[in-house]
């Protein structure tokens, strides 16, 4: 299964997304500060970010970003519980793959994860 990385200010919310992911075998690493995540993607690049677009230091979309620097293959959702059309088609310009709106469902989670793996060649 996949190596997926979670960020999210919200440490619950990372973990949620964790627990619902694990269940399909998916490694999940959770985060909530930006740095610590973007050391993680250097040292083992994930097959999927999981980025929510309020952080505490940087947006979403900032991590977007470097995270494409890194890894121009990787596969990236942004999250928000602040839908714009700014910040939608911003994402998608840089990169992203798929856009949740939170509160997260569960079936649209997992129904997208492994949309966006399968895309990437790792379902």
């Amino acid at each position: 299964m996949a190596e997926i990385l979670v960020l999210d200010d919200v440490i619950d919310v990372g973990m949620m997304i964790r627990r619902i992911l694990a269940r399909k075998g998916h490694q999940v690493h959770v985060y909530s500060d930006e740095e610590p995540a973007l050391a993680h993607a250097r040292e083992n690049p994930p097959s999927l970010a999981i980025l929510d677009i309020k952080l505490k230091k940087m947006s979403g979309v900032e991590v977007l970003e470097e995270l494409k620097k890194i890894n121009p293959g990787i596969r990236v959702m942004m999250l928000t519980g602040y839908p714009t059309l700014e910040t939608a088609k911003q994402s998608l310009q840089l990169g992203a793959d798929e856009y949740c709106i939170k509160p997260i469902d569960i079936d649209e989670l997992e129904e997208k994860t492994s949309q966006i793996l399968a895309r990437g060649g790792q379902a």
